[in-house]
């Protein structure tokens, strides 16, 4: 290890990630990542290795059966099967079945075999026919959580300490005794009460949940039938890792994100966002409460705005665990596989973690009342204009200024042209179904 770089000892994390890939980009030495980072250049090559992406070379127009020496040969008549053929047999699909100096075409890229060991930085990967590697952040960041879970999993002891362990807690588990209670009288135990737990509910021990009375009392808490059932997701996006952001960086901007759901056997869900800035909402309109459609909005508006605009205007997007939001790096790598945005997820059962997006809620069911509403007949023009003046309502938190009023100090005109929302005059305003009449109704 250099002695010249401070290391830190520490995972890599995705800020960590971003900047290697950014840094690849420009063709920056290993060692210059590594200073940057507090990391030795062998743990850079490390990660860009194990987490590289393999690109296949474009086979458009590509020769069926290349030849790796077709550049300096000319022969012809190789296989003389068809009589007065004049071309030069590296044209033909038959000819290298009868060439015995026929070498496949290896389309591998030498200088992938050393550092950088990727394609990110080249000046010549436009062009290139060759296979390629490339080296995405978000992928790793994914890769390295995936190696993380799965190398946790299982159980983390021998075949002799478990039979040891076995005979001791099993035969007092039987005569009524806790796990608690057994690990008070056996301090050579040195699993915890949890583990001993996990033991017993994997199958390892000779007894089961059965043999715990007050363990099969109780149910585990069911996921809700429209939660997200990967767990794992979480690790880093947790609301204790958002709190824990906001501590360090108190100025960024917050976009809260959620959907709203009409009365059962109605199809089409909206899907807003709230800038906690300027307290606007937008609202799009989906054909149906699935992950594809979020992650098309966000392209959407990626593609309108440019991704340096993205980052700048939702750098931080809080949401709830509802499965339209499963997949979060989709929503969080731009569509030229940039970072644009942090996806943070509230607590189950906690929708007061974003209480600016919940209330404002409250204004869109003025005029769509849950249980009397369909948004199935609704077209985003619509929503446009249930928009518009639930953003020209005065409002008493912002000192009687509306968010419209707001949103243009304080969100890019760009942004708002993409929305195509307009202000409407303060008695002009409607916020009762009457506004949507005739297309609301179930």
């Amino acid at each position: 290890m250099s002695k010249k770089i401070e290391t830190n000892q520490k995972h890599m994390n995705q800020d960590n990630r971003v900047v290697i890939e950014k840094r690849l980009d420009a063709s920056v030495s290993f060692r210059a990542i590594g200073i940057e980072l507090g990391k030795d250049p062998t743990t850079i090559a490390k990660e860009v290795k194990k987490h590289r992406v393999f690109q296949m070379h474009n086979t458009f127009n590509e020769k069926l059966f290349r030849c790796a020496n077709a550049k300096d040969c000319h022969r012809k008549h190789v296989c003389t099967t068809v009589p007065f053929c004049n071309r030069e047999c590296k044209r033909c699909n038959k000819c290298h079945s009868y060439c015995k100096d026929y070498v496949q075409y290896d389309y591998h890229c030498p200088l992938t075999d050393k550092a950088p060991f990727v394609c990110n930085g080249c000046d010549k990967k436009r062009g290139c026919r060759l296979d390629k590697y490339f080296y995405r952040a978000v992928r790793a960041q994914s890769e390295y959580k995936t190696i993380l879970v799965e190398a946790r999993r299982g159980i983390n002891i021998t075949e002799e300490d478990l039979a040891t362990l076995d005979a001791t807690v099993s035969p007092l588990i039987l005569n009524g005794q806790s796990p608690y209670m057994i690990l008070q009288n056996h301090p050579e135990i040195s699993q915890c009460e949890k583990t001993i737990y996990n033991y017993i509910d994997q199958g390892a021990l000779s007894v089961s949940n059965l043999d715990l009375p007050k363990l099969v009392k109780y149910k585990p808490r069911k996921a809700h039938a429209s939660e997200i059932d990967d767990t794992g997701i979480f690790e880093g996006r947790s609301y204790k890792d958002f709190e824990a952001f906001i501590k360090e960086f108190p100025d960024t901007k917050i976009t809260e994100m959620d959907t709203v759901i009409g009365p059962e056997g109605s199809h089409k869900v909206l899907l807003t966002l709230h800038f906690c800035n300027a307290d606007f909402m937008m609202a799009y309109l989906l054909n149906s409460k699935e992950a594809i459609g979020v992650e098309n909005t966000f392209d959407d508006i990626n593609r309108a705005i440019g991704t340096e605009l993205f980052c700048k205007t939702m750098p931080l997007i809080v949401t709830d665990r509802g499965r339209e939001f499963k997949h979060p790096e989709a929503l969080e790598c731009g569509i030229d596989n940039v970072l644009r945005t942090s996806i943070y997820y509230c607590d189950p059962m906690a929708s007061w973690q974003k209480p600016h997006c919940e209330k404002n809620h409250e204004y869109i069911r003025k005029i769509c009342p849950q249980t009397t509403t369909t948004f199935d007949r609704l077209t985003q023009n619509d929503v446009n204009l249930m928009m518009s003046h639930i953003n020209s309502a005065n409002r008493e938190s912002l000192g009687g200024l509306t968010p419209f009023k707001l949103a243009k100090m304080m969100l890019p005109k760009k942004l708002l042209k993409h929305f195509g929302l307009w202000e409407i005059p303060s008695d002009e305003v409607i916020l009762t179904p009457a506004l949507l009449k005739g297309k609301i109704e179930v």
